[in-house]
């Protein structure tokens, strides 16, 4: 077992990952969808609607050998979780739980990405949630990649999409209004866009396997019907992206497969009703649900289940993307209030202004200056081989300040001014161990807790 200082500087050693993405994925996700549809035909169950059309990314916007430091896939993880509702955080602890894979993988420049012994071991007991979460973070670390090299003038950021459409839709039992009786939804959405300017959205569907690419496969052909269950703007020309993480338990390469859906839909403009305004409080809509195919003719057909954002609610959808990425940021700070302000009641404003358990409560009380810029945010200490380990996440101190008075305009101008400055990633002496520094002013930060002996101790906990 590795001394917890020399997993530390682990963290930032770059390694591979292989990308598969070519027209023989393409022909096996469509083989898997012909054998879903005719198993569901004779359960006699509803066939799935699906993305019409899945084509490969190009090798210039995704190499097929892809340099990663699993620090900064972490970072990513950590902050697309922040506002997940995924484990006991009770809305201010649910980005930690990234940290438990800090040695689940290894692998050098010169060599690509696998499992290590305690990748392993969390696959013997957690093989969905480890595949399924890691997925994610390497995923959504890719798809950032992909859309700056598509669109280098713009900003990219990832936003939860069940966050997003809760501002509009009732998704669950445990949510008021009309529901949308349909479970199948992207992931996450990314949000390419400049200040001043409406965006362009792109629903993510991430998933992710211990199996082979037969498993990745019949998982390109599910997260079909995710991505296709939200259209921005005409009927079926939303694009989106597709991808499934194959973690291999036999030593094997560990492999980012991916698809695209391609359309000329997903931008929201021109707005019909009025302009956004992302200073405006976030409006809890009540959208109605389901899907409406174009007019054939005299005759309207049926709409279809899921959510559709027409042009009238352009500008609720750009302030509501808006509005939960500035509460994700606050919420990997650990303020509470500061998250609350930005999100509706469905959305789980409540969650982060309500009483917290002590054990579980996170508190925006921490600063640590790195790289010479001042990040504020909150800590959260375990044990790795047995030294305590102090973990810091945080925003730069400007935008903290930006947001927590609901200026999201004049945080986008600061972000997008500095989207090439800020990134960093290295391993800090000063600091004592791996610093991630993100374009949207978030930091994820790990030392040993001074004072301590670096030596693992017999019978210690992870």
């Amino acid at each position: 077992m590795k001394p917890a200082e020399e997993v530390l500087q682990d963290l930032t050693q770059p390694s591979n990952i292989s990308i598969h993405s070519d027209v023989a994925l393409v022909g096996k996700v469509e083989a898997a969808i012909t054998a879903d549809d005719k198993k569901r035909k004779e359960n006699e169950d509803e066939p799935l609607r699906r993305k019409p059309a899945l084509v490969p990314i190009p090798s210039t916007e995704l190499p097929r050998q892809f340099e990663v430091t699993l620090w900064d896939v972490l970072h990513t993880l950590a902050r697309a979780t922040a506002l997940s509702w995924r484990g006991a955080g009770r809305g201010l602890a649910e980005h930690w739980g990234a940290l438990k894979y800090t040695q689940a993988l290894a692998g050098g420049r010169d060599s690509f990405l696998g499992l290590t012994d305690e990748g392993h071991r969390i696959a013997d007991h957690y093989k969905s949630l480890q595949s399924g979460e890691l997925g994610i973070g390497f995923a959504l670390t890719l798809a950032e990649h992909m859309l700056c090299s598509r669109f280098p003038d713009h900003s990219v950021t990832i936003v939860p999409a069940d966050t997003v459409l809760r501002a509009g839709w009732a998704l669950t039992s445990r949510d008021k209004g009309e529901k949308v009786k349909y479970r199948y939804r992207p992931q996450y959405f990314a949000e390419v866009w400049r200040p001043g300017e409406l965006s362009l959205v792109i629903p993510l569907a991430c998933k992710g396997n211990h199996g082979d690419a037969a498993t990745s496969a019949d998982q390109l052909a599910s997260a079909s019907a995710h991505a296709e269950a939200v259209h921005i703007g005409a009927w079926n020309e939303t694009p989106s992206l597709l991808f499934s993480t194959q973690l291999p338990t036999d030593g094997g390469t560990m492999t980012v497969h991916a698809l695209q859906a391609p359309g000329s839909g997903g931008r929201l403009s021109p707005a019909e009703v009025r302009e956004a305004n992302l200073n405006a409080p976030p409006f809890q809509a009540n959208v109605m649900p389901d899907i409406h195919p174009p007019t054939e003719g005299l005759v309207s057909p049926e709409p279809v289940r899921g959510c559709h954002v027409q042009p009238k609610d352009y500008a609720w959808f750009q302030e509501s993307l808006a509005h939960t990425t500035s509460a994700g940021l606050m919420a990997f700070t650990g303020s509470g209030h500061a998250t609350a302000r930005h999100l509706t009641d469905r959305q789980g404003r409540k969650r982060f202004t309500g009483l917290e358990h002590a054990a579980a409560m996170s508190v925006q009380d921490a600063a640590h200056t790195l790289f010479g810029t001042t990040y504020v945010g909150t800590d959260h200490v375990f044990r790795l081989n047995g030294p305590r380990v102090e973990a810091f996440s945080g925003v730069d101190e400007e935008v903290f300040r930006l947001l927590a008075r609901g200026d999201v305009e004049e945080y986008r101008a600061l972000v997008h001014a500095g989207r090439h400055a800020r990134p960093h990633l290295s391993y800090d002496k000063d600091w004592g161990g791996p610093v991630s520094v993100h374009a949207d002013g978030s930091v994820l930060a790990l030392r040993l807790l001074q004072g301590q002996e670096e030596e693992p101790r017999p019978g210690s906990t992870h």
